[in-house]
C-alpha cells in the first residue's frame, strides 16, 4: 500500500478532490437534507462540474455515503503484495492503516455523517451494501493469501464467494475493527486516530480473551486461546498452500 508521501501527484489530486465531493455532500445533506441536494449543488460546494462528480461517485447517494469505488482494489493489492512474513490480520491491518491515513483531516465530516444515515434508511442501506461488497472482496484477497484458488464468480447459494471461513471471518472482524476505531475516535478526538486503531487491532492480535492493559503494553494471560489469537501478534509466514477452515 502506498503511504501519502508515496501517491503520486495524480492520485494525490483524486483522492483530494473525491474527499472535497463527499464532505461536501456530507455537509449540505446535514444543512438541507439528502433528498433536497443535487449533484449541481455538491459539485459547485467542492468547486468542480457535475460532469467531474460522475468520474468520482457513480451515483447521487454514493457521495452522501462516501463511497470509494476504488478502496477494494487498492486493499486487495496492500494485501497480496505484503511481505510473506506477516500474518494476515497483520497484512491486513497494515493496508487499512494506510488508507485510513488522512481520517484526521477530515474529523468534522466522519462526525457529521451518521446524523446523514441516521436522517435517511436508504443511505444507510447503500453504506451497508457496499460495506458487504467491499468485505467480500477482502475475504477474497486473504483467501487468495493463504493459497486457496477462489473462483471469480459468485458460487455459493448466497451470492458470495468460496473463500472459506477464516477468510470471511477475518474480513468481517476486520470491518467491524475500523467502525469501531472510528466511532471510538469520533467520542474522543483527543486520541489520535492512529493510536486508537492500533489499539482495536493490538486487541484483535490478542484474542480478545480479556481487554489489554492501556496502550496494550500487556497481554492477558493464557492469550492463545481468543477469537483471532495467533493471527496477529509475532509475524509470521503466510500458509503457501491451501487447506480448509471449516
Amino acid at each position: 500500500m502506498e503511504s501519502g508521501a508515496a501517491l503520486g501527484l495524480r492520485e494525490r489530486k483524486k483522492r483530494a478532490t473525491r474527499a472535497a465531493l463527499g464532505e461536501a455532500a456530507v455537509r449540505l445533506a446535514v444543512e438541507h437534507g439528502a433528498e433536497n441536494v443535487t449533484v449541481e449543488m455538491i459539485s459547485e460546494a467542492a468547486g468542480v462540474s457535475p460532469r467531474t462528480f460522475f468520474n468520482y461517485f457513480a451515483s447521487h447517494d454514493d457521495a452522501f455515503a462516501m463511497i470509494d469505488a476504488d478502496l477494494g482494489p487498492r486493499v486487495t493489492r496492500a494485501v497480496l503484495a505484503a511481505p510473506a512474513a506477516l500474518s494476515p490480520l497483520e497484512a491486513l491491518r497494515a493496508a487499512l492503516a494506510a488508507e485510513l491515513a488522512d481520517v484526521e483531516s477530515q474529523s468534522e465530516v466522519w462526525t457529521l455523517l451518521p446524523v446523514v444515515l441516521e436522517r435517511s434508511p436508504r443511505l444507510f442501506a447503500r453504506v451497508m451494501t457496499a460495506q458487504a461488497g467491499q468485505e467480500q472482496e477482502l475475504a477474497r484477497a486473504i483467501a487468495v493469501r493463504l493459497g486457496r484458488e477462489v473462483p471469480e464468480a459468485p458460487v455459493d447459494v448466497c451470492g458470495g464467494q468460496d473463500t472459506g471461513l477464516y477468510a470471511q471471518l477475518l474480513a468481517g472482524v476486520a470491518g467491524t475493527a475500523v467502525r469501531v476505531s472510528v466511532g471510538h475516535w469520533c467520542s474522543h478526538p483527543e486520541t489520535p486516530f492512529a493510536e486508537v486503531f492500533h489499539e482495536v487491532f493490538d486487541q484483535l492480535a490478542a484474542g480478545l480473551t480479556a481487554p489489554l492493559a492501556p496502550g496494550g503494553a500487556s497481554r492477558p494471560a493464557g492469550g492463545g486461546t481468543g477469537v483471532l489469537a495467533g493471527t496477529g501478534g509475532s509475524p509470521r509466514p503466510a500458509p503457501a498452500t491451501a487447506r480448509s477452515t471449516r
